[in-house]
Order: structure tokens, then sequence, then C-alpha cells
């Protein structure tokens, strides 16, 4: 990933919490017939992102391949309208304005009906949170879910290297920066709204 040193996130913490807020994620391994891309949510405990996939999925037969799993944050067109200095020399042109985390390491599939059920229940208890009655792995039958489980496996990706580009306007003045984020504000569709908040809190940061 090209990393302009304006756009560039080192900062841990941060890269976590997009990775926690935003957990669909897009996995890129290499197969024997080329590059290929999974979409699923993974879940970080510590050094380890963990999520399962079908029996029948590349990944289930790919133990030990190196993967890299990109997780997609807020995202949005810029107009160049937005930005004041544009109204005064016209020499500003649209971009995209976006956050994401790249997360390099090496697959591991774990294939353990125990583990598989466990990772389950706090995946779904995590995701079930908001709801005013959380739905629990034990609300299906017995023999259902042990049906489930044995369709699909486990997989780990130990995090090797954590990569963030933060692509947020701060290669432009402060004036500019408040435009998008007021743009963005009135336009307020798809990622626009966490967009915004995002570009205020990192120049509240002095990024």
């Amino acid at each position: 990933m090209v990393q302009p040193r304006a756009f560039r996130e080192t900062r841990r913490e941060v890269l976590e919490d997009l990775v926690r807020a935003y957990p669909f994620a897009t996995v890129a391994v290499r197969t024997a017939d080329g590059l290929a891309a999974n979409h699923l949510p993974l879940e970080l405990a510590g050094e380890v992102l963990r999520g399962h996939v079908a029996r029948g999925n590349e990944l289930a037969k790919l133990d030990g391949a190196p993967a890299l799993a990109i997780f997609h944050g807020p995202e949005g067109y810029v107009s160049p309208n937005w930005y004041p200095s544009k109204h005064e020399t016209g020499r500003e042109v649209p971009t995209w304005n976006y956050a994401v985390v790249h997360v390099h390491g090496r697959l591991r599939v774990v294939d353990d009906a125990a583990w598989l059920r466990a990772f389950l229940a706090t995946l779904t208890e995590r995701h079930e949170a908001g709801e005013p009655k959380p739905w629990s792995i034990d609300d299906a039958p017995a023999d259902h879910v042990d049906k489930l489980l044995r369709a699909i496996v486990g997989i780990e990706i130990a995090v090797e290297r954590v990569e963030g580009k933060f692509k947020l306007g701060q290669n432009h003045p402060e004036a500019n920066r408040r435009g998008v984020i007021a743009g963005l504000q009135r336009r307020h569709r798809g990622d626009d709204a966490a967009l915004a908040a995002l570009t205020a809190q990192t120049l509240e940061e002095g990024i």
C-alpha cells in the first residue's frame, strides 16, 4: 500500500479501533489458481484475527499460507467546491478520502468443534449486544447447531504487520479540511457522518 507520510497512521490503538468498528474484512491469499479474495467478519483477539468459513472455501485448504486482511473504514467522495481555496484560486480537483487498515499474517485453519462453538458464541454476543432481546447460539436446537458446526472451520491470522492509511485531507490547510467536514455533514449519505467525525478528530489531535 502506498503511504504518503501525511496519511500514514501508526498508532496501534487507533488501528485496532478501526478494526473493531469495521470488522467485515477482505481476506486476500494466493492460491494455485492465482489471487483469491474472501469477505468475512473477523474478531481481533490480542495478536490474532479470528473468523470462520465454509469447509468448501479455499481458505480452509490453505493452512500456513500468507494472508492479508483489509479493513475498510469510512470513505467518500470529496468535491473541490468544499475547499475555500478553490474559490480563491480554482486550483483544486476532486478526490476520495478514506481510512483503511491492512493486517498481514499467516493463516491457520482450526478444525475443532469446541473452538468454533466458543468463537461463534463470542462473535454473536458482540454483534447481538444492541438488540432488545439478544439471540444466543443456545436459542437454536442443539442438533441444528452441531450440523452447522460440521460444515465450517475456524481460521486465525497471527498478526505479523499492521499498516494504516487515513487519507483525510492532511495535505490541505485547516480551512479546506473544515470545508470538507461541512460538506460531508451537509451531504449526509453513506459513510459521510463517520468520515466527517474522523476528519474532525484528526484536526483536534493536530494531525
